[in-house]
């Protein structure tokens, strides 16, 4: 529309899978053991394994506890990857403790996105670094090295503590998401804490992520440890990441084939929806065909773009007969997939164009009962708080709305 201002546009961010900017960054290699071959295997979407431990984060206090917790304990080593590190006391306190720990001789990793981190590193940060730790930005973006650049975002969310412990789910760290008591205006979220031959996989992710982004400063690549199986839980996750450093888009494919595979009912959880066609038109085709889906998403998210740009899918999937729940008050920021208590999913992806074909991302699935049992219980929560959408809603209302809708629908993808 506007090509003085659509090119440079393009130019800074790129296309999905930019080849210059992801080829310094090699594949995510899964260790693949033929003496572990009974517990671990390696499947076409990311890392299968049996004999996980699992505890699930369904509050911000319980998700600081169990950080705080891990950083204490940790005697060889702590990774952390994260979108957002605020600048705020949660933020401060975590990094205090990330300094007390290097002080200690423990080996303190973290990798933060610089465009969702973004900033220059502040005084308790430098305090980190004096005291041993070691910190990393992902694709640094001023000055801008190559075009591109400010597309391509880490955001996965992991902790990491010596190599055999590790959380993951939507969380960064911030008062927003995490603290050491309730907050009424802390956003609703989800995580999980692992410990078992997944935490395999979550290490080599770790691995790949901080060797690309430390790569000017001559990082060693090491050798991973083998992560025994838990003895009291035979539970079975498969690990995958998503983005450019994956072959095609193993979370976005592995969502549709659940999905299509459901006899019985789909329920999504996401604090964005701007779905492609496909995962559009598969959703509509299951509820047409009988079959129960449901979408929960925020009333109001902290994107107002995205909560425009979303109507025209949900006008669509609501005239084929998913239950559209609209939860509130309150930012709903988790993400979870249940397909006929067959299958879960968590992790920090959302249901967007960025998360499913453009950022780095990082996703469980479940397959053991008391597992999908869980993250049943927490979507079952959160719809106390739901409302079925109204069509007044949904309504375009004139030509100004309907303009600015299609405008919203472009931009969504770049948020």
């Amino acid at each position: 529309l506007v090509p003085y201002v659509g090119v440079p546009l393009y130019l800074l961010f790129g296309g999905r899978k930019i080849t210059r900017l992801s080829k310094g960054k090699g594949p995510i290699l899964f260790q693949h053991r033929p003496d572990l071959k009974d517990i671990v295997s390696v499947s076409p979407f990311g890392l299968m394994s049996t004999g996980n431990c699992t505890r699930f984060l369904h509050t911000g206090t319980e998700a600081f506890d169990i950080l705080m917790k891990g950083i204490r304990s940790a005697e060889r080593s702590i990774e952390i990857t994260t979108f957002i590190l605020s600048h705020d006391a949660i933020g401060r306190r975590v990094v205090k403790e990330l300094a007390g720990k290097a002080k200690d001789g423990v080996e303190v990793r973290l990798l933060l996105d610089a465009v969702g981190s973004f900033g220059k590193k502040t005084l308790y940060m430098l305090e980190l670094e004096k005291a041993g730790g070691k910190i990393e930005r992902f694709m640094p973006v001023f000055p801008i090295p190559f075009p591109g650049a400010a597309n391509l975002r880490n955001h996965r969310k992991i902790a990491i503590f010596d190599q055999k412990k590790a959380i993951i789910g939507g969380r960064n760290i911030g008062r927003e998401y995490m603290g050491p008591t309730p907050s009424k205006g802390r956003w609703i979220d989800f995580g999980v804490e692992i410990e078992g031959p997944a935490v395999m996989a979550l290490n080599s992710i770790f691995e790949a992520d901080w060797s690309f982004a430390s790569r000017k400063r001559g990082y060693a690549s090491r050798e991973l440890p083998i992560v025994e199986p838990c003895e009291a839980s035979d539970n079975r996750i498969e690990i995958m990441a998503s983005g450019p450093d994956t072959k095609g888009d193993p979370l976005y494919e592995k969502t549709l084939s659940a999905i299509q595979e459901a006899e019985d009912f789909v329920t999504i959880v996401t604090p964005y929806f701007i779905p492609d066609e496909v995962l559009l038109r598969t959703l509509s085709v299951k509820a047409r065909t009988g079959k129960h889906v449901s979408l929960i998403i925020p009333r109001k998210s902290n994107h107002p773009i995205t909560d425009v740009a979303r109507r025209h899918s949900l006008r669509d999937l609501r005239e084929a007969g998913v239950e559209i729940l609209l939860h509130g008050p309150g930012m709903l920021h988790g993400k979870a997939l249940l397909v006929d208590d067959h299958v879960a999913m968590t992790g920090s992806a959302n249901m967007d164009l960025r998360s499913l074909f453009v950022n780095y991302e990082v996703a469980a699935f479940f397959y053991s009962s008391s597992d999908i049992l869980e993250i049943k219980q927490w979507i079952q929560a959160i719809e106390a708080d739901c409302e079925l959408i109204e069509s007044e809603e949904l309504e375009i209302g004139g030509i100004l709305n309907g303009a600015t809708e299609d405008l919203c629908r472009l931009l969504a993808p770049l948020l």
